[in-house]
């Protein structure tokens, strides 16, 4: 999703719909008076977002980062879709190739997606799953440091995929699983909708 498609549904007033957020979200919007995502602020001539380049103006084909899950997952509600698992997102992005934009090009922020079809999989942004961060089957702790990283984190997160802005590309592969918080959104986080039917 697009930071113009994003600014729609902030424009609309998507932040003062109880009936989008699930009932957590919609506790940590009233709670934090939330309106727009991070680094978003009102300009004169329209929506600005902090980067790590400065203040500049919202680019509206530019992917949309710095979401919650709850953002995500409310915002996918308001377009009638919803996040993928994280099963389905692994099985759509195997014929992907690794072309997004990733840390050793310098870029700092996402750039827009170019050509057709499933695009833009795998580096730029993190995308959040409706998947809990939880073991796979037959999973077992491994003795030390691995497995007390592994192991203590897998609760009370989701799983995103695909790498960002400021992933390396050698880190990247279409099962990497990373994980935050449900109201973690300082990472270059957005998402992708998925559809039924």
């Amino acid at each position: 999703m697009t930071s113009g498609e994003y600014a729609q549904f902030v424009d609309q007033g998507g932040y003062a719909l109880p009936e989008l957020w699930l009932s957590e979200g919609w506790d940590w919007v009233r709670s934090n008076a939330l309106r727009h995502p991070l680094y978003w602020q009102a300009g004169d001539t329209g929506w600005e977002e902090f980067t790590l380049g400065g203040l500049q103006a919202l680019a509206p084909d530019q992917p949309v980062v710095h979401l919650s899950y709850f953002e995500a997952d409310a915002y996918a509600r308001w377009t009638g879709a919803r996040l993928p698992t994280e099963a389905e997102w692994e099985h759509a992005s195997k014929r992907c190739l690794i072309e997004g934009h990733f840390a050793g090009q310098g870029l700092l922020h996402p750039a827009p997606a170019s050509g057709g079809g499933l695009r833009q999989m795998l580096g730029d942004v993190w995308e959040w799953t409706q998947s809990s961060y939880a073991p796979y089957p037959g999973f077992r702790h491994a003795e030390g440091a691995i497995g007390e990283y592994n192991g203590k984190f897998m609760v009370n997160q989701y799983v995103l995929r695909g790498g960002s802005c400021a992933t390396p590309r050698d880190h990247i592969r279409t099962s990497y699983r990373n994980f935050f918080p449900a109201a973690a959104r300082w990472q270059f986080s957005g998402l992708r909708l998925a559809r039924d039917g």
